[in-house]
């Protein structure tokens, strides 16, 4: 046959796409915060992983536009992202928590000896062989990357893709909003970018110090407007110069309706019980909350506002303020979330202390971070040598998640025993769960006091919980959580107790003082003379332990939209 005379057609250009060279440049962006996550997904959860999974696709446009330059700009890249992640890398071999915006806060608030100390003293093999292997480990990706050769058109598709996905993703209400007549707030939207951005390396350490410089910027606004009130006047100490140790302890989400200790059937204060068997804890059996969120409770509980005047808390001297005029050395110590912008209140109360320690680095407070990390820190102040002191401890209690609030060794409430019967298999979880959280609580409760009993020092330890929760328990056992709009008693209805050393001032008529009705709005009056305070401002018909005080309307709710009756609420 003779051969052919038609031309030879020249090769088509190739139009698969190089998945695995795209795989490897991914897994090497992803890897400078990915793994951490996954080691952390046990204790905060899977939002991180989530977050850290689709930033790391940002990282993909600059070797998709520049395909020549791939091995150059991701060793840039590369350098930049290792710089910071392994920043959170050693301070996750250190402390097993994940880097966050509190840990720059607690750097930049230590004077330079601390901090010196704090970034020196934990220096050892582990945290050198961990750099070490993740260094190698980040070498040995960035020699298996290749440019990736896509359509011009696409590349720049995919990489405009990735970017806006990940950054004007919290604005996409924007145009809607205009269409709508809807409220948005820009500023609102940036704080919620930030936070999806922070568990990525290098936002972590970019976006921290951008949220940490506005919270710390507005907590020191108040503190200066703080520092400007007058005294309080008239001020007298009957107990003079004796020397005391005074602590508070505040707890968190925890109700006393599921507390043995107020009759809950489940045993779940076996330790607190004992103590008031033996006559040593006395307990309030009526005390409420007026607010059931930590801030609001808490600026009432703290300040001499309450629920008719709850702008007080800013322009009147508030605990901390008092207790130093009285001459107590302060001590804050506290396992709730350091920076975040619905703790600003705290962190100012915190750094109002003598001493501040803030146990919390975590970037999200629904996180497993147990109370009793707060012993050795509290130890520490019992020892102190001043002669009056004043020792608040901040809790997280049975704060939600409930799993993440206590040891596997307290999770002794499995079964369906004293739980509502019209619960699924998942509530009945939720349930035991929160008594479970309630039992470590008593455990580590009873322990802040045994510690106290062991110092032979005059004074006492009171003890309430900013406010309730509702778990299942009002029905139709649908309800978990707190809701003002549609308020149960659980909400509201808090542990109040106090625990007395023999020889420091008894409270008259224990019995009858126990059964009163009491709102913690008020708590401040009754702190104060519990402590022997007493100043111009202070009135003894609030105070819960006064021969003279007087029942009041017990109102919750929110003063801005309205007030309702604790008391009217149904049985």
């Amino acid at each position: 046959m003779a051969p052919s005379l038609k031309p030879a057609m020249p090769d088509s250009p190739k139009s698969s796409t190089d998945w695995a060279g795209i795989g490897w440049l991914y897994l090497f962006f992803w890897f400078f915060s990915g793994p951490i996550q996954i080691i952390l997904l046990p204790t905060t959860g899977t939002t991180g992983f989530r977050d850290v999974f689709f930033l790391s696709f940002i990282w993909l446009a600059p070797v998709f536009l520049f395909p020549r330059w791939t091995r150059q700009a991701s060793a840039v890249i590369g350098i930049i992202l290792w710089g910071s992640s392994v920043i959170s890398l050693g301070y996750f071999i250190i402390y097993r928590q994940e880097f966050s915006r509190s840990v720059i806060f607690t750097l930049f608030e230590s004077n330079f000896k601390e901090t010196s100390e704090y970034l020196t003293q934990y220096v050892s093999f582990p945290l050198i062989a961990g750099t070490a292997v993740f260094t190698l480990v980040a070498l040995l990706l960035w020699r298996r990357l290749r440019p990736v050769h896509l359509p011009r058109s696409r590349a720049f598709v995919l990489s405009a893709f990735f970017v806006l996905a990940n950054i004007a993703y919290p604005y996409a209400g924007y145009p809607y909003a205009k269409f709508s007549g809807e409220n948005f707030s820009f500023k609102n939207a940036t704080e919620k970018l930030q936070r999806r951005m922070e568990p990525a390396a290098p936002w972590q350490l970019i976006t921290g110090y951008i949220q940490y410089r506005g919270i710390i910027n507005t907590i020191k606004d108040i503190l200066e407007k703080n520092s400007s009130l007058p005294p309080l006047e008239n001020l007298v100490d009957i107990n003079g110069d004796t020397p005391r140790t005074l602590i508070l302890v505040i707890g968190e989400s925890t109700t006393s309706r599921r507390m043995s200790l107020y009759g809950y059937p489940r045993k779940t204060t076996p330790h607190l019980d004992a103590l008031k068997e033996r006559g040593e804890l006395i307990v309030f059996n009526d005390v409420i909350t007026s607010r059931p969120f930590t801030i609001e409770a808490l600026q009432q509980a703290l300040s001499f506002a309450d629920q008719e005047e709850p702008r007080r808390f800013l322009t009147e001297p508030n605990l901390m303020n008092l207790m130093k005029q009285a001459g107590y050395k302060s001590f804050w110590i506290t396992n709730q979330q350091t920076m975040s912008h619905r703790n600003t209140l705290l962190t100012m109360f915190s750094l109002q202390a003598d001493k501040a320690v803030h146990m919390n680095q975590q970037r999200r407070q629904n996180t497993r971070q147990y109370d009793e990390i707060v012993f050795e820190p509290f130890a520490d102040a019992l020892k102190d040598s001043a002669p009056k002191k004043f020792i608040v401890l901040h809790l997280l209690g049975t704060h939600s998640n409930y799993a993440y609030r206590y040891p596997e060794k307290y999770e002794r409430f499995t079964r369906r025993t004293h739980v509502p019967p019209v619960l699924t298999d998942r509530q009945t979880e939720i349930y035991n769960s929160y008594d479970n959280a309630i039992l470590y609580n008593d455990f580590v409760v009873s322990s802040l006091i045994e510690s106290f009993r062991q110092t032979r020092e005059r004074g006492f330890l009171l003890y309430f919980s900013d406010h309730g929760e509702e778990v299942f328990d009002e029905p139709p056992h649908q309800v978990l959580g707190r809701n003002e709009d549609a308020p149960t008693r659980n909400m509201y209805a808090i542990p109040f107790m106090l625990w007395m050393p023999p020889g420091w001032k008894r409270i008259p008529d224990t019995g009858a003082v126990c059964a009163r009705k009491y709102s913690n709005a008020h708590f401040i009056h009754t702190w104060s003379d519990m402590a022997g305070l007493s100043y111009d401002r202070f009135r003894p018909e609030l105070s819960l332990v006064n021969p003279d005080f007087k029942p009041r309307t017990r109102w919750i709710g929110n003063p801005e939209t309205g007030l309702r009756d604790f008391d009217a609420l149904p049985p």
